[in-house]
């Protein structure tokens, strides 16, 4: 495995402030997530700016629809130049391997695909309420193991179920886990966070960080203590 890397979410209410944050970002951080709301303001050309910048844009709208919708729409993203992109493993096999295959026409620019197991947001009384039987940590081993027998590259994954799945599916699927949140800050409306250090340990491939940076009153500073945590955790695990 490589040392984890950092995907700042750009959770910004307009395209207009993307450029002053970018400015901000360490050399050392390539990605960035472009999300729902950026997408739904700024649309395809947000992904186009980006990939054009040299950054590496993990398109995260989770995927979830028949499987020729969800493949016509891979072939578009990828298209645009996303090179990590979501699915909503609850789409089910047919759906997940359609966007698998339209993944692979791409040949050696093919995107990567990651699948959403259960939201960040979501606890054992949500699973209640939805009639679901399975614990959290089930439904993300379950699901995982669809995903990735259907061709699926990896699964999003709180670092709470990261340290399960990395002991039964081993090194080779990615594992990006959000809810990444610096010791004693805000959890905001995520149920299950964790620190970088904690996902480092538990197997993470990405760290998703949002308003940790963007929020910050230094952007640039709150990165690069994120980094240095990342990189402390990973000096002890290294061969």
């Amino acid at each position: 495995m490589n040392k984890p890397e950092v995907i700042v979410a750009l959770d910004v209410p307009n395209a207009e402030a993307v450029p002053p944050l970018l400015r901000q970002l360490p050399p050392e951080i390539r990605w960035v997530k472009v999300g729902l709301e950026l997408y739904t303001i700024a649309g395809p050309a947000i992904v186009r700016t980006l990939t054009a910048s040299g950054r590496q844009v993990f398109l995260d709208l989770k995927f979830h629809d028949i499987p020729r919708t969800v493949a016509n729409a891979i072939a578009a993203a990828g298209g645009l130049g996303a090179a990590l992109m979501t699915v909503h493993a609850t789409g089910g096999r047919a759906m997940l391997k359609a966007a698998a295959e339209a993944a692979a026409a791409f040949g050696e620019r093919r995107p990567k695909l990651v699948a959403v197991t259960t939201l960040t947001s979501l606890n054992a009384d949500d699973f209640k309420d939805l009639g679901l039987a399975r614990s959290v940590a089930d439904q993300a081993l379950a699901l995982t193991d669809l995903a990735l027998a259907s061709g699926i590259d990896g699964v999003v994954t709180s670092v709470h179920e990261a340290t399960a799945l990395r002991a039964r599916f081993g090194a080779g699927p990615l594992l990006v886990t959000p809810g990444i949140r610096p010791t004693g800050a805000d959890v905001g409306d995520q149920k299950r966070v964790a620190t970088p250090a904690v996902a480092v340990r538990a197997g993470a491939s990405y760290l998703v960080v949002g308003r940790p940076i963007v929020e910050a009153p230094d952007p640039a500073r709150a990165a690069r203590a994120i980094l240095a945590e990342i990189d402390a955790a990973w000096a002890v695990l290294k061969p």
